[in-house]
């Protein structure tokens, strides 16, 4: 498999979670759990951050960090930032908060644009549960017979009018995303689009755009924190880890 770059941009501040990155899970900030994780998967792993705080955290840990402007509007703003002089050609964007993601929902995304399938790629998991289709906390996407996305909402997607609800009709989508550097740089050049404002999702800023985006398959999604709720769910997670040898 060819070489990919993981950036991880890591922003102090959080309104849901406050100072997010250094919120300490079991004995370690979270963005020095996360950072641990992608390590395990490439040896490339850039950290971008506005604080000096999250660079400090992460010493003698194996990533570089990039020092990055707080005012940037989004994290894949940030990660532009990190990777824009650099000589790189595939970036994968894993979350600050995501502790627990793994070669399996990483690798597909990076397959697919080794593979030139699009300049753009991400992935999706099957839902668990008709509660979780229901929140708009969690996206759907539906996509073609090739795996390119048609349409990411918060709603239900594809609308079952005539038939029963099953979570079998779902996919959810997993906010891990792979770009070439020439499509990053493209993605960072354009206006937020009408329906990336009304949904507030970013990644519908390419389908405006007119661009693809392969839908890769994960068997599972890593489970990502956002409140101080889902930290302590994820103690419990990462104990089980532990002992499971992970």
């Amino acid at each position: 498999m060819e070489e990919f770059v993981i950036v991880i941009p890591a922003r102090l501040g959080s309104t849901r979670l406050p100072r997010k990155p250094l919120q300490q899970l079991k004995g370690k900030p979270l963005i020095v759990r996360t950072a641990e994780s992608c390590l395990k998967i490439t040896e490339k792993v850039i950290v971008a951050t506005d604080g000096r705080e999250v660079a400090k955290a992460l010493k003698g840990v194996d990533v570089e960090v990039v020092m990055t402007p707080s005012e940037l509007p989004s994290g894949t703003d940030r990660v532009f930032e990190a990777v824009k002089d650099k000589n790189v050609k595939y970036i994968i964007n894993v979350q600050g908060d995501e502790p627990f993601v793994k070669k399996e929902h990483v690798l597909p995304v990076a397959k697919a644009l080794f593979e030139g399938k699009a300049e753009f790629a991400t992935v999706a998991v099957p839902f668990s549960s008709l509660e979780d289709v229901q929140s708009p906390h969690n996206v759907k996407v539906v996509r073609d017979k090739n795996k390119y996305a048609l349409y990411f909402s918060r709603s239900l997607i594809p609308f079952p009018r005539d038939e029963k609800l099953d979570v079998s009709i779902f996919l959810k989508h997993v906010g891990i995303y792979g770009y070439t550097k020439e499509a990053l740089e493209r993605f960072v050049s354009w206006n937020r689009g009408k329906l990336e404002e009304i949904e507030k999702l970013e990644q519908l800023r390419i389908l405006e755009n007119g661009e693809k985006i392969y839908v890769a398959d994960a068997p599972s999604a890593p489970f990502g924190i956002d409140t101080a709720e889902d930290l302590k769910k994820a103690e419990k997670i990462l104990e089980k880890e532990m002992k499971n040898g992970f």
